[in-house]
Protein backbone atom coordinates (compact mmCIF):
# COMPACT_ATOMS: atom_id res chain seq x y z
CA UNK A 1 0.00 0.00 0.00
CA UNK A 2 1.42 3.59 -0.55
CA UNK A 3 0.86 5.95 1.51
CA UNK A 4 0.52 9.71 0.40
CA UNK A 5 3.36 12.00 2.07
CA UNK A 6 1.09 15.25 3.14
CA UNK A 7 1.55 18.29 1.27
CA UNK A 8 5.02 20.19 1.93
CA UNK A 9 4.95 24.03 3.85
CA UNK A 10 6.94 26.39 2.46
CA UNK A 11 9.12 27.44 5.06
CA UNK A 12 10.88 30.88 4.19
CA UNK A 13 10.60 33.73 6.24
CA UNK A 14 8.80 36.52 3.65
CA UNK A 15 5.81 33.61 3.06
CA UNK A 16 2.45 35.26 3.03
CA UNK A 17 -0.58 32.64 3.51
CA UNK A 18 -2.94 34.94 2.72
CA UNK A 19 -2.39 38.39 0.46
CA UNK A 20 -4.96 41.16 -0.09
CA UNK A 21 -5.22 42.00 -3.66
CA UNK A 22 -8.07 44.51 -4.49
CA UNK A 23 -10.24 44.07 -1.17
CA UNK A 24 -10.01 39.95 -1.32
CA UNK A 25 -8.12 37.64 0.29
CA UNK A 26 -6.32 35.35 -1.38
CA UNK A 27 -4.49 32.14 -0.53
CA UNK A 28 -0.91 32.21 -0.33
CA UNK A 29 -0.70 28.61 -1.28
CA UNK A 30 -2.41 29.16 -4.78
CA UNK A 31 -0.04 29.83 -7.91
CA UNK A 32 -0.72 33.09 -9.16
CA UNK A 33 -2.86 32.45 -12.16
CA UNK A 34 -5.22 30.72 -9.84
CA UNK A 35 -5.18 32.85 -7.07
CA UNK A 36 -6.11 36.06 -8.56
CA UNK A 37 -9.54 34.41 -9.95
CA UNK A 38 -10.58 34.44 -6.53
CA UNK A 39 -11.19 38.38 -6.41
CA UNK A 40 -14.60 38.81 -7.89
CA UNK A 41 -14.56 39.67 -11.60
CA UNK A 42 -11.91 38.29 -12.68
CA UNK A 43 -11.62 34.94 -14.37
CA UNK A 44 -9.47 32.42 -16.51
CA UNK A 45 -8.57 35.28 -19.05
CA UNK A 46 -8.23 37.96 -17.34
CA UNK A 47 -6.00 36.32 -14.41
CA UNK A 48 -3.30 35.20 -17.62
CA UNK A 49 -3.36 38.52 -19.31
CA UNK A 50 -2.59 40.49 -16.03
CA UNK A 51 -0.06 37.70 -14.88
CA UNK A 52 1.81 37.95 -18.25
CA UNK A 53 1.88 41.71 -18.27
CA UNK A 54 3.22 42.23 -15.36
CA UNK A 55 5.58 39.86 -15.87
CA UNK A 56 5.40 37.14 -13.26
CA UNK A 57 5.52 33.56 -13.62
CA UNK A 58 2.34 31.97 -13.79
CA UNK A 59 3.12 28.81 -11.82
CA UNK A 60 4.97 30.75 -9.16
CA UNK A 61 3.10 30.82 -5.15
CA UNK A 62 1.62 34.12 -4.95
CA UNK A 63 2.53 34.30 -1.38
CA UNK A 64 6.51 33.94 -2.06
CA UNK A 65 6.12 37.30 -4.65
CA UNK A 66 7.54 40.49 -3.02
CA UNK A 67 5.89 43.00 -2.15
CA UNK A 68 6.42 45.60 -5.13
CA UNK A 69 5.23 42.07 -7.46
CA UNK A 70 1.74 42.31 -5.45
CA UNK A 71 1.67 45.75 -5.58
CA UNK A 72 1.92 45.44 -9.67
CA UNK A 73 -0.72 42.47 -9.76
CA UNK A 74 -2.99 44.79 -7.52
CA UNK A 75 -2.34 48.16 -10.13
CA UNK A 76 -2.55 45.29 -13.24
CA UNK A 77 -5.84 44.54 -12.19
CA UNK A 78 -7.41 47.45 -11.27
CA UNK A 79 -6.43 49.24 -14.73
CA UNK A 80 -7.60 46.34 -16.77
CA UNK A 81 -10.03 47.80 -18.47
CA UNK A 82 -7.13 50.34 -19.89
CA UNK A 83 -4.72 47.95 -22.09
CA UNK A 84 -7.00 45.68 -23.41
CA UNK A 85 -9.91 45.88 -26.40
CA UNK A 86 -13.32 46.92 -25.31
CA UNK A 87 -15.00 43.44 -26.23
CA UNK A 88 -12.40 41.68 -23.19
CA UNK A 89 -14.49 44.17 -20.59
CA UNK A 90 -17.07 42.90 -18.03
CA UNK A 91 -19.53 46.48 -17.97
CA UNK A 92 -19.42 47.68 -21.64
CA UNK A 93 -21.13 51.20 -22.40
CA UNK A 94 -22.32 51.49 -18.72
CA UNK A 95 -25.84 52.73 -18.29
CA UNK A 96 -25.18 56.03 -16.21
CA UNK A 97 -22.08 57.40 -17.10
CA UNK A 98 -21.72 55.61 -21.16
CA UNK A 99 -17.86 54.68 -20.23
CA UNK A 100 -16.38 51.20 -20.94
CA UNK A 101 -14.95 49.80 -17.40
CA UNK A 102 -14.27 46.15 -15.92
CA UNK A 103 -15.62 45.76 -12.50
CA UNK A 104 -14.36 43.60 -9.50
CA UNK A 105 -14.97 43.08 -5.81
CA UNK A 106 -18.09 44.62 -4.16
CA UNK A 107 -18.44 47.24 -7.15
CA UNK A 108 -19.18 44.59 -9.44
CA UNK A 109 -21.82 43.00 -7.21
CA UNK A 110 -23.68 46.87 -5.94
CA UNK A 111 -23.60 47.31 -9.60
CA UNK A 112 -25.53 44.33 -10.59
CA UNK A 113 -27.88 44.39 -8.02
CA UNK A 114 -28.56 48.35 -9.20
CA UNK A 115 -29.21 46.70 -12.89
CA UNK A 116 -31.46 44.34 -11.40
CA UNK A 117 -33.65 47.02 -9.33
CA UNK A 118 -33.88 49.47 -12.60
CA UNK A 119 -34.99 46.26 -14.23
CA UNK A 120 -38.24 45.66 -12.21
CA UNK A 121 -38.84 49.60 -11.72
CA UNK A 122 -39.21 49.94 -15.02
CA UNK A 123 -41.22 46.45 -15.10
CA UNK A 124 -39.15 45.35 -18.01
CA UNK A 125 -40.04 41.31 -19.04
CA UNK A 126 -36.68 40.41 -17.28
CA UNK A 127 -37.15 42.89 -14.22
CA UNK A 128 -40.79 40.68 -14.05
CA UNK A 129 -39.08 37.41 -14.51
CA UNK A 130 -36.55 38.35 -11.50
CA UNK A 131 -39.28 39.53 -9.21
CA UNK A 132 -41.08 35.99 -9.52
CA UNK A 133 -38.49 33.80 -9.39
CA UNK A 134 -38.27 32.25 -12.76
CA UNK A 135 -35.52 31.59 -15.30
CA UNK A 136 -34.66 34.88 -16.95
CA UNK A 137 -32.38 34.56 -20.12
CA UNK A 138 -35.10 32.02 -22.42
CA UNK A 139 -34.68 28.74 -20.64
CA UNK A 140 -37.26 26.14 -20.98
CA UNK A 141 -39.54 26.03 -18.04
CA UNK A 142 -42.03 23.40 -18.31
CA UNK A 143 -39.81 20.44 -17.62
CA UNK A 144 -36.57 22.54 -15.52
CA UNK A 145 -36.51 24.85 -12.86
CA UNK A 146 -39.56 23.58 -10.79
CA UNK A 147 -40.26 24.35 -6.88
CA UNK A 148 -42.61 24.00 -4.37
CA UNK A 149 -45.61 21.54 -3.79
CA UNK A 150 -46.01 20.73 -7.26
CA UNK A 151 -43.43 18.70 -8.51
CA UNK A 152 -43.39 15.91 -10.47
CA UNK A 153 -46.27 13.76 -11.98
CA UNK A 154 -49.80 13.54 -10.20
CA UNK A 155 -52.49 11.06 -11.21
CA UNK A 156 -55.60 11.14 -10.90
CA UNK A 157 -57.94 8.84 -8.52
CA UNK A 158 -59.77 5.92 -10.58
Amino acid sequence: MVEKEPKKQVDEENFNFIVRIADSDIDGQKSAVIGIQQIKGVGKRVAHIVVKRTGINPITKIGSLADEDVKKLEESVTTYAEYVPEWVINRQLDYETGADMHLIGSNLEIVQKDDINRMKMIRCYRGIRHETHHKVRGQRTRSNGRHGLTMGVSKKKA
